[in-house]
This record gives C-alpha cells, sequence and structure tokens, in this order.
C-alpha cells in the first residue's frame, strides 16, 4: 500500500523492523537502510538501474536479506514544492514496485538530498571519484534520516 503521509505510513509499520530509503534516479537507486529501531539510517548500496524488473529484484533481494518493513521513496519535488515528471516518474516506479514488493511505502521530500550529501563527502575529503560512486546511497541515507526524525518526533520509532 502506498501512503501519502508517513503518519499513515508509520501506522501500517509493524514494530521494531528495518525500512529502506530509495534515491531513484535515472541511472541508479541509492539505497540505505534503518536499524531495527529505525533511529539510524545507513547507507548501503547504489543499483545500477537497467530494466524495472531487474531493478525490482535487486530491490526484493535486500528486503528480504535484511528484513525490510517498509519503503521510502525520495520525491524529487521542484524547489517551489511543486511536482513535476520526476515526481510522476517516481510514483509510477512506486505502484509498480508495489506489484512486485508489497510492503508500506510513502515519499519523503528529497529537495536538497543530494547537495547534502555532497556537502558531507567533501566535509570528509571524500576524492571525486568515490563521491561518484557513493553519492546515490548517501542521498538516500539523508531522505532515509529524514523520515525516521519524523517517526521519533510521532513516537512511532519502533
Amino acid at each position: 500500500m502506498i501512503y501519502d503521509t508517513v503518519e499513515d505510513f508509520a501506522a501500517a509499520l509493524p514494530a521494531y523492523r528495518a525500512i529502506a530509503g530509495l534515491d531513484l534516479g535515472d541511472k541508479t537507486i541509492g539505497v540505505a537502510v534503518s536499524d531495527a529501531m529505525r533511529s539510524v539510517a545507513t547507507p548501503l548500496s547504489t543499483i545500477r538501474r537497467k530494466k524495472f524488473t531487474t531493478d525490482a529484484e535487486a530491490l526484493a533481494e535486500i528486503v528480504a536479506k535484511r528484513d525490510i518493513a517498509g519503503l521510502v521513496l525520495g520525491l524529487p519535488r521542484n524547489m517551489d514544492g511543486t511536482e513535476g515528471p520526476r515526481c510522476q516518474s517516481t510514483r509510477a516506479f512506486a505502484r509498480n514496485l508495489q506489484k512486485v514488493i508489497d510492503l508500506p511505502v510513502t515519499f519523503w521530500d528529497e529537495r536538497l538530498s543530494t547537495v547534502a550529501a555532497e556537502r558531507a563527502l567533501l566535509e570528509a575529503d571524500t576524492s571525486r571519484r568515490r563521491r561518484a560512486e557513493v553519492i546515490d546511497h548517501v542521498a538516500a541515507g539523508y531522505i532515509l534520516q529524514g523520515v525516521l526524525d519524523r517517526l521519533r518526533h510521532l513516537g512511532g520509532a519502533a
């Protein structure tokens, strides 16, 4: 089921299981996971996109291996808050993914998540090549941490 609000998403989650954050790009999908207590987001990996079924299989494998209870997709809104073609593409990806992976799904405004990830990597003195390798799953970590912080504020961290 796809939930429009984090509150509804939180209500659908079982206790004490991790959730995953996804940063969808045209060429890659950054993946981050939480701990079972849903307090810390950890960047995990970057999936090189091929075709939907291959991408969905790679995500399903991570979901099964990590016992993931729900998915958060970064929603790439325009800077003025409106939704453009990239948001429509993300929502379509979520609808298609629901047919393959039956978990609660929600969206999180990802504006500036890649900028924040890039800044953190620069501050850590990460080489340009290494930044290119990890930027997507670090951005997914920022997206997921935003949701985890919101869940903690709601009192629904577990």
